[in-house]
């Protein structure tokens, strides 16, 4: 009895003491990994010299560069319509006619009126002559004591308004000679001829439609007649993009139409006077409308068609460079792993109060990522320059986006896995 007792107690000891050694090594193994730096996977490159052209991009519509939109000034019935949509006219041929019939009569009656206002003048004229004559003869009486001044009175007072009557008929007169000319002027304007050689781009209006003349509100916008040969991308660029872009700006267009198809231009006009759309809420939008004059249009360009531009606004040549992703902002102190209590988690930011924003790129020195201050220049698609900070031929970490931006740290642990495309490597 007493050896069965003594056998349990040696198995509970070999029980409690194996326990107890699991309970030691994971223990240690805890402790072992929680010291243990985490290695962060990163892609490199290296800092090279590279020709750099910043671009600003837009969307907008191509459009000619002189157009005239025709807008009539007379009112009445479109009664001839030689031109249709697409035809190419010459300037000074005839776009369309309006129905006369009432301008004519506008015209016959100035006439009539200023043949009466003449007719008016003659008779005032003859007043005149006789009252002058009867005035000279009463003042030739009255020097010789022959007449009384009462006479000589009487009869300058029917001079004086003999005169008056006569300059009242020839301000008549001129009055009805500018009513003529103004009726002639109207009737003139119901035949319009095109301003330009060009062609019909737009036609807004059939054969019998009655259109309205600009002094009725706007007017009917008849037609619109383009010269094709001189085609300008209009855009909107970005309020935060325009100061970049100057007068003379080499730019490249895309048209949706014309597929991979590039267009050359230059930038001929800069718009002073802000577009906003959804002013007031979120989705507000301040543009600024710029002009490129396109460079051998392609014959089938049409306005109105879609367009995306790259304004080349700055580029310079054998400059330090780095990829775009592999510049990154912090504060002092973030991303570094925090210490004492938080030992245990090596990638915890410790945020401080200095609110100091520094761009920086990261190292990589015998697998220790180093955080390197820089001062960036102008950029393109990929690259960016590095005006200070580098001295060229260094690794710079190039990716991943994460890395970069949020797990490194000056000091960090990594693993150089160059294997992994970067965002700038070409497929």
């Amino acid at each position: 009895m007493a050896n069965g007792n003594k056998n349990k107690s040696r198995k509970k000891l070999y029980i409690f003491g194996g326990i107890g050694m699991l309970l030691v090594a994971v223990i240690i193994l805890v402790i072992l990994n929680g010291n243990k730096k985490e290695i962060i996977a990163v892609t490199t490159e290296k800092v090279m010299r590279r020709n750099i052209t910043q671009t600003v991009t837009a969307t907008g519509k191509i459009n000619s560069e002189f157009k005239v939109a025709i807008t009539p000034e007379v009112t009445g019935e479109i009664v001839s319509l030689p031109v249709k949509e697409g035809y190419s006219v010459k300037k000074g041929q005839l776009l369309i006619k309006i129905k006369a019939d009432a301008y004519v009569a506008a015209k016959q009656k100035s006439e009539a009126a200023i043949s009466a206002a003449k007719a008016s003048q003659a008779m005032n004229k003859a007043q005149l002559d006789k009252a002058h004559s009867d005035y000279t003869r009463m003042k030739g009486l009255a020097d010789k004591k022959l007449a009384s001044d009462s006479d000589l009175e009487s009869a300058k007072s029917a001079y004086l308004a003999a005169k008056a009557n006569y300059e009242s008929a020839q301000a008549g007169v001129n009055q009805c000679a500018a009513a003529l000319k103004e009726s002639v002027e109207q009737l003139n304007k119901t035949s319009i001829y095109s301003p330009m050689d060009g062609t019909v781009s737009q036609l807004n209006v059939e054969l019998g439609e009655r259109v309205l003349g600009s002094g009725y509100s706007q007017g009917t916008d008849i037609m619109t007649v383009s010269d094709l040969g001189n085609m300008e991308a209009t855009v909107d660029v970005d309020e935060n993009d325009v100061v970049l872009v100057s007068i003379g700006d080499t730019a490249r267009v895309k048209v949706d139409a014309f597929g991979k198809q590039e267009f050359i231009g230059v930038v001929s006009e800069i718009g002073n006077s802000a577009k906003t759309t959804g002013t007031g809420t979120q989705e507000q939008v301040v543009n600024f409308e710029v002009k490129i004059k396109l460079f051998d249009p392609d014959k089938k360009l049409r306005p109105g068609m879609s367009c995306n531009a790259s304004i080349e606004t700055e580029t310079k040549q054998n400059v330090l460079a780095v990829p775009i992703q592999s510049v990154t902002a912090r504060q002092p102190g973030e991303g570094k792993p925090a210490d004492s209590k938080d030992a245990d988690q090596p990638n915890k930011i410790v945020k401080k109060k200095d609110n100091e924003v520094k761009e920086i790129v990261y190292l990589i020195q015998n697998g220790i990522a180093k955080e390197k201050p820089v001062k960036t220049g102008i950029s393109d698609d990929n690259y960016i320059e590095i005006k200070e900070g580098l001295n060229g031929n260094e690794s710079v970490v190039s990716g991943n986006y994460k890395a970069i931006s949020r797990d490194l740290y000056d000091g960090a642990v990594v693993k150089i896995d160059d294997k992994k495309k970067s965002f700038t490597d070409k497929k």
